[in-house]
């Protein structure tokens, strides 16, 4: 199998910081600054497993129509395959998949 690099859209990664900063705010006496820099890092990590343990899905939104969806439980990612990239396109918790 060849060695596939990952891009990350802005789109993406601002979905991703928008979550976790938001569950800091509203959480702000239980989860800190590192909870909320460790789970970016952790779902940002997980994007990079797409196609090997994330198996693709079709996409259950909409908006998603004509990319791949991929899930590790907690993260919903859109994706493209452009020769050896994964372009991921969108990122969506699980909470707000809808």
């Amino acid at each position: 199998m060849q060695k596939m690099q990952y891009v990350y859209k802005p789109r993406a990664l601002k979905k991703i910081w928008d979550f976790y900063r938001n569950v800091a705010k509203k959480y702000k006496n239980a989860y800190d600054y590192d909870d909320m820099e460790r789970n970016i890092r952790s779902a940002v990590f997980d994007g990079t497993l797409i196609e090997q343990s994330l198996h693709r899905r079709k996409p259950t939104l909409s908006r998603w129509q004509g990319w791949h969806m991929a899930t590790n439980g907690r993260w919903y990612y859109a994706y493209t395959i452009e020769g050896d990239t994964i372009v991921i396109q969108d990122a969506c918790h699980a909470r707000n998949m809808y």
